[in-house]
């Protein structure tokens, strides 16, 4: 799947699991297991409990998805 097909959805930080996984609570209050996407890790950027996160999400698999951007 091409990554314009991806469904972008802000969201909440609700549990944090070992390995980079995350469980996040949309903006529609849906719960999305989301892992750090590449460029994240690459650049060092911490995810936290309580912060406000992009998660990219699949149409055909909507509760999981890549967090790709993280608020300020």
């Amino acid at each position: 799947m091409a990554a314009d097909d991806l469904i972008d959805l802000e969201g909440k930080i609700k549990e944090v699991y070992p390995g980079g996984n995350f469980l996040v609570e949309t903006e529609f209050g849906t719960d999305v297991h989301a892992h750090l996407a590449g460029k994240l890790r690459r650049h060092h950027i911490r995810v936290v409990l309580g912060d406000r996160v992009t998660v990219a999400v699949s149409p055909y698999d909507p509760t999981k998805g890549r967090i790709t951007f993280r608020h300020k």
